[in-house]
């Protein structure tokens, strides 16, 4: 079972790599407001692998999972609301 989880890891990895080198920079804070719902997946998903992963190594791939994917919804919020906040009026 940790082959499997160790398998998945490194091809999600590699695949979301290859996805955000392929979008051009001016879609990078559009996008990211979009996929804080994914990541809130990821966080949810990693957290259930956490509970039932079997062995140091499961668990400390899950652990990471978590953490990475908190990161990923913590900055997309802060770069959306950035991001909503220039288009306010300078007066409210």
């Amino acid at each position: 079972m940790d082959f499997y989880n160790i398998f998945v890891f490194v091809i999600a990895s590699l695949l979301g790599f290859e996805l955000i080198n392929k979008v051009p920079p001016t879609l990078h804070t559009p996008l990211m407001s979009g996929s804080n719902a994914i990541s809130g997946i990821t966080v949810v998903g990693a957290m259930i692998c956490a509970r039932s992963g079997e062995g140091f190594l499961a668990q400390a791939i899950a652990f990471l999972a978590i953490v990475f994917a908190t990161i990923n919804v913590v900055g997309g919020y802060l770069v959306t609301d950035r991001m909503l906040a220039s288009f306010k009026k300078k007066g409210k």
